[in-house]
């Protein structure tokens, strides 16, 4: 499919001023959109569930956005559905993500469930098949935060691991070609960054996530680590399984508190906070590649909410030869460090470019961000001050 018709597709459902007005909100879209370097000569930029800071994230629009923003790779989190097709949803829960709850006719799969130990009522994807799924319509996940984005509710379907792998693979093909009829040099591919979500729990209902991961990613001819792929999960056990079934990159994601489920599960007494110490990443890089810790373990706060000094977890990564992804920069107040707020309103955008250059200090190798232009500038900045 030719990215052209693709972008009709997208826009059938949006007018073309605004999506235009999206894409024009960056300086850089325009020039970053080819010749990305996705080496790790400098910083990754990792669309955070696409744009998700201009449209629902986890839409075949907001990978779309992303991409011409410039970002070097997009993120899907991965659930799966009654009939074992991988669908980008960030949790398998979707009361909050999709307007399933205002739909009579799936009203009795209304339900509660366990999730890694925590009790959810709702409605989960397992108990759709994809033709139901697809009926469905997504909406804006945080409408207080972001409540430009919810004029697009109604408007994107839930798109499924291979539509996503198929406008990647369409944006890289026109890319190239673009490329060609300028003479340029050819541009490096857009990657993608998939999370499997709770995967010891699809696991234990007879839907594993991953051989069907790996089964879309070889068919799509990523088969290696020089292919631009990296899967992510916070379980650990998940993680070593794809280490023998695959030759793509993995990440290993820690969170500033709790524990990965599966150690829960295996009564394993160590916690994320384990994981970071000398001894745990090197037990991480023996089947990982990567980390990606939430951005606290790079740089913690203080009580009042300003950045505190760096610690030495870039360092000691880099140590034992583990890649350094932190996750979530975005531009709004209420997600900034206390110093990189502006003004008093919590939703408007405050200073997302200072925050991201403190962190770029510290040697990361890229960063996921719900605004893919903001991220692309801060990080060519930083890279030309060098």
């Amino acid at each position: 499919m030719q990215l052209t018709s693709l972008f009709l597709r997208l826009t059938t459902c949006m007018a073309l001023g605004t999506l235009t007005s999206l894409a024009g909100a960056q300086d850089a879209a325009e020039s970053s959109s080819f010749g990305r370097n996705v080496s790790q000569a400098q910083p990754i930029v990792i669309g955070h569930r696409g744009a998700s800071g201009f449209v629902p994230e986890h839409t075949l629009t907001s990978y779309f956005i992303a991409i011409q923003q410039g970002a070097d790779f997009i993120e899907p989190d991965l659930v799966s559905t009654k009939d074992g097709v991988l669908v980008a949803r960030h949790e398998n829960e979707i009361s909050g993500t999709t307007d399933v709850s205002e739909r009579a006719e799936f009203a009795n799969r209304r339900t509660t469930k366990i999730i890694d130990g925590i009790s959810l009522t709702g409605w989960f994807t397992e108990d759709f098949t994809l033709r139901e799924l697809k009926t469905l319509r997504a909406k804006e996940r945080i409408p207080a935060i972001r409540p430009d984005n919810t004029r697009f509710d109604g408007q994107f379907t839930v798109p499924t691991l291979d539509e996503v792998l198929e406008l990647v693979e369409s944006a890289n093909k026109d890319r190239a070609a673009s490329a060609r009829r300028l003479g340029r040099r050819a541009p490096e591919p857009i990657g993608v960054y998939p999370e499997t979500k709770h995967p010891s729990f699809f696991d234990g209902i007879g839907l594993s996530l991953e051989e069907p991961l790996i089964r879309s990613l070889h068919r799509f001819g990523y088969l290696s680590k020089r292919d631009p792929v990296f899967i992510q999960s916070f379980e650990t056990g998940n993680l070593r399984k794809l280490n023998r079934m695959t030759r793509l990159s993995l990440v290993q994601l820690i969170d500033a508190t709790g524990k990965p489920f599966d150690f829960v599960l295996n009564g394993d007494p160590r916690s994320y906070a384990d994981l970071v110490t000398p001894r745990g990443l090197a037990d991480v890089a023996t089947y990982a590649d990567g980390i990606g810790p939430n951005k606290l373990l790079v740089i913690p706060r203080n009580a009042d909410g300003t950045l505190r000094t760096p610690t030495r977890l870039v360092d000691d990564a880099h140590s034992v030869g583990l890649l350094v992804h932190p996750f979530t920069f975005r531009a709004e107040n209420t997600f900034l460090p206390a110093d990189f707020r502006l003004g008093s309103d919590p939703n408007v955008n405050g200073n997302l470019p200072g925050e991201l250059t403190r962190y770029l200090a510290t040697g990361i190798d890229g960063f996921f961000t719900d605004q893919t232009n903001i991220g692309v500038q801060a990080r060519d900045a930083a890279q030309v001050s060098r």
